[in-house]
């Protein structure tokens, strides 16, 4: 199994970005997946997760209203719709899978398998 992020970049406060991440390898449908971010001298934090089915979300508290989890099960494809940037969403984020059917906070769940990261830079 493979995930493959994708979409960082350098964006001004108040700016968007789309991050996707590609998930590869899978025998099975059933697999929820998580947003996670590292910023520089704080611990790995959750942002996000999307259930197995697609059908439901989580947010962290701090980007409630700001972000948007969605995803293809056609094309294997999570997306993190990131709209009102804030310097502090600055960080590396990574996209995570956990097999089987999950929903809801998956922040604090042993994820399976890890994509490499896409930096996020939010420039005030």
């Amino acid at each position: 199994v493979q995930l493959q992020a994708s979409g960082g970049g350098l964006v001004q406060s108040g700016g968007s970005l789309r991050l996707s991440c590609v998930v590869s390898g899978f025998t099975s449908d059933y697999y929820a997946v998580t947003w996670f971010r590292h910023a520089p001298g704080t611990e790995r934090e959750g942002v996000s997760s999307i259930s197995s089915t697609g059908g439901s979300t989580f947010y962290a508290d701090s980007v409630k209203g700001r972000f948007t989890m969605s995803r293809d099960i056609a094309k294997n494809t999570v997306y993190l719709q990131m709209d009102n940037l804030k310097p502090e969403d600055t960080a590396v984020y990574y996209c995570a899978a956990k097999a089987g059917y999950y929903s809801g906070n998956l922040f604090d769940l042993r994820h399976d398998y890890w994509g490499k990261g896409t930096l996020v830079t939010v420039s005030s």
